[in-house]
This record gives structure tokens, sequence and C-alpha cells, in this order.
């Protein structure tokens, strides 16, 4: 069972964050569990409200694996690696350091971190080893749903069920959307666009001698650009069913109930250059590539 404590609250750019904890050691049901291991579920909230008088929260759980006898410690931001935050700062720019644990086996020895961040105010849990190299990204569920499939209609996460309910019509994209990127990016082909359920903002794919995702705000106005991680070469959709073995692999294991949002594969002269594809996981966008022989080279977040 999952044992709520007093709730800490730390108050960040005017919104409040309430983490829930449950130590290692104790036996929680779930349907990511195993006969030989328990669960460290974290409750890490985020209000709807835009003032920091408002006490309303949405708490969703963080869901690790460990085996028995292990116990989570929590540390400091400064305690984790210098690898894990090396690799927080290049793959999350600008987050937001929310809370930091060390997951100790039953002799005491740290055998894997955690950190919990916000990124684009939504939060995110990531695993390292002990040495702070980057595992995977832990999966979230709210607490209704920590022992089911991991999500429920109308809930956060409900995008699980592979429908893609984020994904928006080219065609009813916000007209300022469009003007924008037919003025700054005429040679683009826009191949795909979603709306972000937590704050409506809009991601627009495209392709022009490369892979891009365009972030504009609910009211259409430009926030970035960026160069997804793609190999030299003409780039074209392809389906997750047509995606190596490894790839897919290597996706189940680093990002758990991912969903599938667009792949591409890449050809220069004829010759397979690589894969990219594009994914959201706990409501945070990806885009992981990998080489010709579907074996794993980068990952760089989205939105």
């Amino acid at each position: 069972m999952i044992t709520r404590v007093k709730p800490l609250r730390v108050v960040y750019l005017l919104a409040f964050t309430t983490i829930i904890f449950t130590a290692c050691n104790k036996e929680v049901s779930s349907s990511t569990d195993t006969s030989t291991s328990a669960v460290i579920a974290v409750a890490a909230s985020e209000t709807a409200a835009t003032t920091a008088s408002s006490t309303s929260t949405d708490s969703v759980y963080i869901i690790q694996p460990c085996a028995r006898g292990s116990q989570r410690v929590s540390i400091a931001e400064a305690d984790l690696p210098a690898a894990g935050t090396t690799y927080l700062n290049s793959s999350y720019a600008g987050y937001i350091f929310n809370k930091a644990f060390a997951i100790n086996n039953s002799s005491g020895t740290t055998t894997a971190y955690v950190a919990i961040i916000y990124y684009n105010d939504k939060p995110v849990a990531v695993l390292f080893d002990n040495s702070g190299n980057f595992i995977k990204v832990l999966e979230q569920r709210e607490k209704g749903d920590l022992d089911g499939r991991g999500w429920h209609e109308g809930g956060r996460f409900c995008d699980r069920n592979g429908l893609q309910k984020d994904t928006i019509a080219i065609s009813v994209l916000p007209s300022a959307i469009l003007t924008y990127i037919s003025a700054n990016y005429p040679l683009d082909t826009l191949v795909k666009a979603f709306k972000n359920n937590h704050d409506s903002s809009y991601v627009i794919l495209s392709k022009s001698n490369g892979l891009f995702a365009t972030i504009f705000d609910s009211n259409g106005n430009f926030i970035k650009r960026i160069t997804l991680p793609a190999p030299a070469g003409s780039c074209a959709g392809i389906a997750q069913s047509a995606l190596p073995a490894n790839v897919l692999s290597y996706l189940d294991t680093t990002y758990p109930d991912y969903v599938f949002d667009k792949a591409f594969v890449v050809y220069k002269n004829g010759m397979l250059q690589g894969y990219v594809v594009i994914l959201n996981a706990n409501n945070t966008k990806y885009a992981v590539r990998f080489n010709a022989s579907g074996n794993f080279v980068l990952v760089k977040t989205i939105w």
C-alpha cells in the first residue's frame, strides 16, 4: 500500500508543488511490480492556477521498481553525481530542481539515483546508475491507475490508449502559426502537429533538409525552433511496426509506457543512414535518433 505522509510544500514560480513519499522498502501493489521487488511511489503535484494563493493540486505518482530491502534516501541536488547533473542540464535546459534520492541496497550501498525536476512546468523523473549515467525516464501514473493499466479515459495520461488525442490536423492550425511558418520557413514541409493538453501550446513537426520541431504558445505566438537529431539525408515517414526490433526494445526499456508520435527513416545516396522517433513520455516529447543498425545515438527533448 502507499502511505501518505505530511506533504512538503515548496513554492516555485508562483505555483505550489507537493511531494508525497513512500519508502522503497514498503510493499506497493502495481502492475509494474514483481514478486521480488517493491515500488517507490513519489507523488508530484501541479497546480492549474497561476497564483500562489491557490491550493489546488493534481497528484501524479512516479513509479520505480526496486529490490526488497532497498531504501530511498533524500539527497540535495549537489549530491547527485556530476554526470547526472550534466545530463539534466544538457537534456532539460532551464529545468527546476524538485527532489533527488539515492537508492541504497540492503547493505547500504548506493546503487542508483533518482532526480525529479520540472521542465516546462511538467514533472519529469530520471533514473541514473550509481555513477550518474542515464538509465531511463521513470513512468508516471495518477493514483487511481497505480494498480491498473497506467491510464484512464479523461486522465492526464489518457493518450496511452494509442489514439493520439493531442494530434491536430495541420489544416486547422491557427492562422498565426501557418502565416509565421510560411514567412520564416517557406521551404518547410509540415508533417504533423500536436496541441499539448496541459498548456494548449503547439508543436509542429516539419522537414526541410533536416527535421525540425517549431513550438508556439496557445495564442499562436512563436516560442522556439528545435533542430531534431536526424542524420544528413532524405527523411521519409515510417510506421512504428516497421522500426527495427532493437529500436522498439530500447524505447520500451528507456521510456516505459511511451506514446508513439512519429518516426522517420533517413537515406542518403540510396544508403540507409538511420532512424528518428518522436514520442511522448509522461507528457514530455522527445526525439530519439538511432543509427542504421538500430542502435541508440542521442536524444533531444522537444517540449
